[in-house]
């Protein structure tokens, strides 16, 4: 048996609680990994309250909470190359990664390179990779200002980052709070809330050339107004107000090239993963709780 964090039925946090469960067994293309850190999203909470990621499938109840993670190969399922036993890898999960074992399907497990960190490695998989497909799918040209809504959470800090280090000027909408995180960062930092197009206008008098939003909803359509061309507003946070907008979701291409992308961008000292805090395994609750109230900084990890 083994520990993870659970949730037994769709709803709020009161539906949230720890369980010992049996080590799970990897299928045909999968790995048996024993969790060393796991990254915390929004996505996670979101998935407890009912939501279901595009081409995900339904959650499985109860349900691990968490989607990406690094760890140790304990095991290898049917088929599988280019992997053994005892090897560090991170990728997304199959099932849940708020636990001591979790399992990776290949197609989106990497080799961790020795001098990346356990809790830096598991917060690439999702934030950092969306951030790697999203700025690469608007593929402006250097010099070009994208518009980043929602920069100062996790996958804003690693859009802001990438599309800095493809030449990119970048203006990112935050809380007044994150001003001089964002600006940390690279972006010109404008404070989110009523006014935030004419603030935008205002600190971007040449114009946005595409957004990049992970916020939705008013603050997605209010970035909207600054774009002749819709073709280039993408959204991670709100697929069906971006697609009324005539713009167009994340397009993600989870792959282990992605994965190993992101990884050398770190290495090279283009992105930092920027793990701004990290709680052990059985306070689970505490670090979705710091993701779930909006008010953390960068990325939250859970250290197994």
């Amino acid at each position: 048996m083994a520990n993870a964090y659970t949730y037994s039925r769709h709803g709020g946090p009161e539906v949230e609680s720890f369980a010992e469960l049996p080590r799970p067994v990897p299928g045909p293309g999968e790995l048996l990994v024993a969790v060393r850190a796991a990254g915390v999203n929004p996505v996670d909470w979101k998935r407890r309250a009912g939501y279901s990621p595009l081409g995900a499938p339904a959650a499985v109840l109860p349900a691990v909470f968490g989607g990406e993670v690094s760890g140790v190969v304990e095991q290898l399922g049917e088929g599988v190359e280019g992997f053994a036993v005892g090897d560090a890898v991170f990728g997304n999960t199959v099932a849940g990664g708020y636990a001591e074992y979790a399992l990776l399907p290949v197609a989106v497990a990497a080799h961790k390179p020795e001098a990346l960190s356990w809790a830096d490695a598991a917060t690439l998989p999702i934030a950092a990779a969306t951030a790697y497909d999203g700025v690469l799918q608007l593929a402006l040209p250097p010099g070009a200002t994208l518009l980043v809504t929602g920069a100062g959470g996790g996958v804003g800090v690693a859009a802001v980052q990438i599309a800095l280090h493809r030449g990119l000027k970048v203006v990112g909408t935050a809380s007044a709070a994150k001003k001089e995180f964002v600006e940390s960062l690279g972006a010109v930092h404008v404070a989110s809330g009523p006014g935030v197009v004419d603030r935008i206008r205002a600190a971007a008098p040449q114009g946005i050339d595409a957004v990049y939003d992970l916020v939705g909803g008013s603050a997605l359509e209010d970035a909207a107004e600054l774009l002749a061309d819709r073709a280039r507003l993408i959204s991670g946070a709100d697929r069906e107000t971006v697609a009324k907008l005539g713009g167009a979701a994340v397009a993600r291409e989870r792959t282990a090239a992605v994965l190993d992308a992101v990884a050398e961008l770190v290495l090279d000292g283009a992105l930092r993963p920027l793990v701004t805090a990290t709680f052990p395994l059985d306070r689970a609750d505490a670090a979705l709780r710091a993701v779930e109230e909006g008010h953390a900084r960068g990325k939250i990890v859970i250290e197994v």
